[in-house]
């Protein structure tokens, strides 16, 4: 059998790994295609010394644009790949504008699809990844689901029960195999966030989503709260370069919050599994701290990701900021909430995967 995996951001390679290696236990001959649609070393792939991947075999380096340019983009150059190589299985990954293009080349070839997170929805197609993920899942032969809500999406939407396969959570595969390497000693002593008992209470932020930063009001209103917070306890904010464009284009102040480059995985990891709470748009970021059991407070109206909520430490709490900060200050008070690992998150969702398929 030979196997394609199309990668295009940065939780992309995190899925991909255990997924990878799985396939090369079992013999199956592989490609990897990065569609190069985040690019620069610590977005990309300063993440592969982190996940002990190799260098991808292509790289379409389509870079970034509209959705409708990156995505015609994608699918050009990856077709190109497709008839050059005539795999058997084209395995995406996620939800990014890259799964979309690659599982729509491959459909039109008659090439089977495995969309490895399928089934995810967060009801609101206002969001582009909503739009991928519906079409994602309607073309893949192949859907590999990380939690129960995924599998009941599917059957709703008339999917045959036999193409859906639920595995688990690959993120959690690949933060399991880190989790002993990131022990967060660096960082924080970097940060003076440590003393002689340990990690001192800290604020974890990552925002990048465009209906966060994309609006003036918005961002602003976001930056004040995190102000406000950090009159409290240390907020550490790794800015996604998106986010640092517009901070800088509105001209935003940020006197009292710790602005950081973007870090690679096992640092933030590092970071992650000591913070107080994070406060984030991410979706990958819900799910790891529902693992880890660090309360997670999320910026955005919906999530896709419903098991962080009703299982996990995970709050939806919109753009209502004044309700942001209250929260923080009740978590610093001790009024947080516990959740649980939701069921498969245990690691072995890639050897899963590589089961089924080989």
């Amino acid at each position: 059998m030979r196997v394609i995996h199309t990668v295009g951001a940065r939780p992309n390679f995190m899925k991909l790994a255990p997924v990878y290696r799985a396939l090369s236990a079992r013999g199956v001959r592989q490609t990897v295609v990065h569609t190069g649609q985040h690019y620069g070393g610590l977005m990309s792939e300063g993440i592969l010394k982190d996940l002990e991947l190799p260098e991808p075999d292509v790289n379409l380096g389509v870079g970034s644009g509209t959705h409708a340019r990156q995505t015609s983009l994608v699918m050009m150059a990856f077709e190109e790949q497709l008839l050059l190589e005539r795999p058997d299985l084209v395995l995406v990954y996620g939800d990014v504008n890259s799964t979309l293009a690659a599982t729509l080349a491959a459909a039109k070839l008659g090439i089977p699809v495995g969309h490895v997170e399928a089934g995810l929805r967060s009801g609101d197609r206002s969001m582009p990844e909503e739009i991928n993920r519906l079409v994602t899942d309607r073309l893949s032969t192949w859907l590999f689901t990380p939690s129960r809500d995924g599998d009941t999406n599917l059957i709703s939407e008339g999917v045959d029960a036999s193409s859906i396969h639920f595995v688990g959570n690959v993120m959690i595969d690949t933060l399991e195999r880190l989790l002993l390497r990131a022990d967060g000693e660096a960082p924080l002593r970097a940060l003076n966030l440590m003393n002689g008992l340990g990690p001192l209470p800290f604020v974890l932020v990552t925002l990048h989503r465009p209906s966060n930063v994309d609006d003036a009001e918005s961002l602003a209103r976001l930056m004040a709260a995190l102000e406000a917070i950090a009159s409290h306890l240390p907020v550490i904010f790794p800015v996604h370069p998106r986010t640092l464009a517009r901070l800088e284009r509105f001209g935003i102040q940020h006197e009292r919050t710790t602005l950081l480059d973007p870090l690679t995985y096992v640092p933030f990891l590092g970071l992650q599994r000591h913070a107080t709470v994070v406060v984030t748009d991410s979706g990958g970021i819900q799910e790891e701290t529902t693992y880890l059991g660090v309360p997670c407070l999320t910026m955005r109206e919906s999530t896709e990701r419903p098991v962080t909520v009703t299982e996990g430490t995970n709050l939806v709490l919109g753009r209502d900021t004044a309700r942001l900060e209250r929260e923080v200050l009740g978590i610093l008070d001790g009024q947080r909430k516990i959740g649980r690992i939701p069921d498969l998150w245990d690691g072995h969702a890639g050897d899963r995967i590589g089961e089924i398929l080989a």
